[in-house]
Parts: C-alpha cells; structure tokens; sequence
C-alpha cells in the first residue's frame, strides 16, 4: 500500500511520446521519446513499462494527467482517448492540461508562455499575479508588451516585444502536467478534451456528395 498518491502523466501532442510517474511530491520517472509518428503504438508500452520499473500496477494510480495540446491534432487525440480510457477502466479521475500551462508551472508571474505553432504563427498564453489568462496568436502578441516569455518561439518573439526577458521552463512538461493533475485530483474537473486553436487542416471534396436513394 502506497501512502501518497500515485500519478501517471503523459503526452503526445508533439513529435515526442512523453510520460511521468509521480508519487506523492517525487518523480518517480520522467521520460520524453522524440517520435515523429508511432505514438499510438509506443504509447501504452512506455507507460506499461514505467509502471513496472517502480514495482506498480494500473491499480495503484490515484489519477492520471493528459496532455491536451495545442499541438498535432492526431496526437492530442491519441493521449486524451488513452487517458479517458484508463480513467474509465481504473475509476480515477483523468485530467487534462495544457501544454502553456504547464510550461508555465514553476514560474514567476506575469508571464507569457510562447509555443511554436508554424507556418509563422505561435500559440501563447498570459499568465498574470490574478490567474487571468489568454490565448492568441502571434498577429495580436506584436502590439502588446509581456514581461517574460518562455517555450519554443521565445526568441523570435522576443524581438516583437522589447525588453522581454526570455526563460526556460522550469521542469519537463510530463513532469508538470503530473504535478498540475495531482494538485487538482480531488477537485471535479470536466473531462480531458483537446485544446484545438486552429481548425482542421482536412477540407471538404469539391466534388459534389453521392445521393443516397431510399
């Protein structure tokens, strides 16, 4: 019997398959694979194989933390249907966090989290002493002033934002999603769902729909 709670973290919104273990306040485990496809068929195994590494079975978690973007939108389908899964089969409450926020986890504040999102675009997030936060995108961040930046875009952004001073994130991002789950496990949260900040890249046939007959 485990006397504090055991947390299982994991994400896939990137080309990675990421995944903390977490007991109590210390990381067990934390583990980041860089993958550009294959997270679907890696996923389970890795987490799997972490679990039995630290003498643990599916049994023993008390919740699980998901990754829930923004980012590849296969992947963030493919950690929010494990963890709904898991948490259904388990009965353990799964809860999703997103990839800004936790960036920003361990951070002074006011912050701006910035994330590459391509094609010259980036998603960010504010973060203020009062807990408001914002999503946008780089055409609207040119204006605006921030007082730190952090995250993959930092960089580039920074030059829109004069005396910005740009961080690193204070730890890995499975490990914060594991930690921001285990603060807010006994709290009732909706269930995990992806984070989707731009619309789908798929577009409708030109061709007209087939009739169906009666």
């Amino acid at each position: 019997m485990r006397s504090e709670p055991l947390i299982l973290a994991f994400d896939t919104s990137a080309a990675h398959c990421a995944a903390a273990l977490l007991h109590g306040d210390t990381v067990l485990e934390c583990r980041v694979e860089d993958m550009a496809k294959g997270q679907a068929e890696r996923l389970m195994p890795m987490l799997q194989e972490m679990l039995a590494r630290h003498g643990a079975v599916w049994r023993d978690l008390a919740a699980i933390g998901v990754g829930v973007g923004p980012g590849n939108f296969t992947g963030v389908r493919i950690s929010v249907a494990a963890a709904r899964g898991l948490a259904l089969s388990l009965g353990v409450p799964a809860l999703g966090v997103s990839a800004l926020e936790a960036a920003a986890l361990g951070l002074p504040r006011p912050l701006r989290v910035v994330m590459d999102a391509r094609r010259a675009e980036v998603y960010a997030q504010d973060f203020g002493p009062d807990g408001a936060a914002m999503l946008t995108t780089l055409a609207a961040l040119a204006a605006r002033g921030a007082g730190a930046l952090t995250g993959s875009g930092a960089l580039a952004l920074a030059a829109l934002v004069p005396g910005a001073r740009v961080l690193t994130a204070a730890m890995p991002l499975p490990e914060a999603i594991a930690r921001i789950a285990a603060a807010r496990r006994d709290t009732p949260q909706p269930r995990p769902a992806p984070l989707y900040l731009r619309g789908a890249d798929a577009a409708l046939p030109s061709e007209p729909l087939p009739v169906i007959l009666a």
